[in-house]
């Protein structure tokens, strides 16, 4: 099924909706607990979760939900879907707790196991970025009508890198004495906003090395990175995928290390990278 003008526009609504209830709970009382040690999910990610399952399951009954406060969701995976529509309500949570502004609502889309459209919206800026390969890249500022996003030129000799701060601790230091000339931009927060911050040309890759980030957090931010025309490896050059035999089936996260950027940089910068971070890679 091709996406129509209608549906653009209610996925525009529930997403942007969504972030400004967020925004709006962000200040009032809620809970939070802990799914496991670091993890963290409050009252506010559970209510966006349901109202956008719901909204999705509705809007395209043939197709696959799956959220990341919904564990049952998952096994969804398993089962041959047309589609799937994969969604993270508070993308971001811990810094939403905090107060921080750099969180985000994501939904992504998934067609045979491949992003082709996602949605990213960062309430606090009242920004909501979406695209895909037949959409090109789009943004809509407040109650503005959506604009093509300018994508800016590449920046010549530049290495500046957005890599999070779990990652700045534990490999910055390595990766820097072997590399002097990258530039680290170290980002809280949500992982498409990172992704965002190449996109729209603050850095030029977005480096990221721990092997946690799940399903619904990479299907939005690659469907649009990929229309940008960025490039999105592993270490070893391969393609970031969505198979089975990549992903943890029972967590749905991803087994690679993910790097989007400037096409360029990237392939400049993995070997590399892998002769830093995984020798073996490089023999």
């Amino acid at each position: 099924m091709i996406l129509t003008p209608a549906h653009l526009t209610k996925i525009r609504h529930i997403v942007r909706s969504c972030g400004q209830q967020a925004k709006t709970l962000s200040v009032q009382n809620y809970e939070i607990f802990q799914k496991e040690p670091g993890d963290f999910v409050t009252t506010v990610d559970q209510t966006l979760d349901r109202q956008l399952s719901e909204f999705f399951a509705n809007l395209f009954p043939d197709d696959g939900v799956i959220t990341e406060e919904n564990a049952a969701s998952r096994k969804r995976y398993q089962v041959d879907y047309p589609r799937f529509w994969c969604i993270d309500p508070l993308d971001g949570t811990q810094d939403f707790i905090h107060g921080d502004p750099d969180y985000a609502v994501m939904v992504g889309l998934l067609e045979n196991q491949i992003p082709i459209a996602g949605w990213i919206y960062a309430p606090e800026k009242d920004a909501l970025y979406y695209g895909g390969k037949a959409l090109g890249v789009w943004q809509a500022l407040g109650d503005g009508a959506p604009e093509l996003c300018e994508i800016p030129a590449a920046r010549v000799n530049s290495f500046r890198v957005i890599i999070g701060d779990k990652d700045f601790k534990n490999t910055a230091a390595k990766i820097s004495a072997s590399i002097p000339e990258i530039d680290f931009l170290r980002s809280p927060g949500s992982f498409g906003l990172k992704v965002m911050n190449v996109v729209l040309g603050k850095a030029e890759v977005y480096l990221y090395l721990n092997r946690r980030v799940k399903l619904w957090d990479t299907v939005s931010p690659i469907a649009i990175a990929q229309a940008a025309g960025l490039m999105c490896r592993d270490l070893e050059g391969n393609q970031i995928q969505f198979t089975p035999e990549v992903l943890d089936l029972e967590s749905l996260a991803h087994r690679q290390a993910i790097i989007i950027g400037q096409a360029d940089v990237v392939e400049a910068l993995l070997p590399r990278l892998r002769a830093v971070l995984d020798p073996q890679l490089s023999l």
